[in-house]
């Protein structure tokens, strides 16, 4: 008789205790993280080095930590704001865990950091369903992506806490339908609030820090309907991918599965 056991749940919860301990440890240092997710050239390290440097402009104690599968460019571009900088490299894992997280913290983060902003690996999937102890969760998408993006990738913005709109100084060119991109996002999400940015233009520039800061300061952040439907613990994720979010993988590799097979795993009683 076969036993088919989900090892990705058990992953799952074991990341789940480990974010809900980085969380408290962090908040007692007076750290609050904002997780941003979003495609692969969605415009996120621009719109983050313009923020970072907004942040030092202001005396405010931030640092970020990147993550890719390769190369150190993101890193190497954050650092030009003049803050605290930590490049972390997945070697093909498709997103960052909670211990993969705050062992990276260890010995690096500043102890007066206020905010860590944690760029994860682009990818709409896979970070969706991995909470890192965040106190603010935001997705970011870019004009030249679609209206659709959302209904495509249900679960990344279903459980937003704040959703950006990049590159918006091209919108005309590339026919962008915010209201209709604003639709979407409702769909799926229900009274989050969508931000329109442009890093070249410096449209919205400094909103994604003021929404960071009021949260680190306790104000409440928006309670995703998918996050209460999915988790009755208070959870701010979910525990498995909306039907649709495997259909465009955008990183261009594949998801890796908690097993390494790409299937759940069986073991035989």
């Amino acid at each position: 008789m076969c036993r088919v056991v989900d090892l990705r749940q058990a992953v799952l919860a074991k990341n789940d205790a480990t974010a809900h301990t980085l969380r408290a440890e962090l908040a007692a240092r007076g750290t609050a993280v904002v997780n941003l997710l979003s495609s692969p050239g969605s415009g996120k390290t621009a719109l983050l080095e313009r923020e970072l440097l907004l942040a030092r402009e202001r005396s405010v104690p931030v640092a970020a930590l990147t993550a890719d599968l390769a190369t150190e460019n993101d890193a190497a571009r954050l650092a030009r704001s003049g803050v605290p900088v930590k490049q972390v490299l997945t070697d093909g894992l498709c997103h960052l865990e909670a211990d993969m997280l705050g062992g990276h913290l260890d010995g690096w983060l500043p102890d007066d950091t206020r905010l860590l902003f944690v760029e994860n690996v682009g990818n709409l999937v896979c970070p969706a369903s991995y909470d890192l102890g965040e106190t603010l969760r935001v997705v970011l998408a870019s004009v030249t992506e679609g209206e659709d993006k959302p209904l495509k990738y249900p679960t990344a913005f279903g459980l937003a806490h704040l959703v950006v709109v990049t590159k918006t100084d091209i919108a005309e060119a590339v026919e962008f339908d915010e209201a209709a991109f604003r639709a979407n996002v409702q769909q799926v999400n229900p009274g989050v609030e969508v931000v329109l940015t442009s890093a070249r233009k410096d449209r919205g520039l400094g909103a994604l820090l003021d929404r960071a800061i009021a949260a680190a300061d306790g104000a409440p952040v928006h309670s995703p309907v998918m996050a209460r439907q999915q988790d009755g613990h208070g959870h701010t994720h979910a525990h498995g991918h909306a039907h649709g979010d495997h259909a465009d993988h955008d990183d261009g590799h594949p998801h890796a599965h908690p097993d390494g097979t790409g299937a759940m795993a069986q073991t035989r009683s």
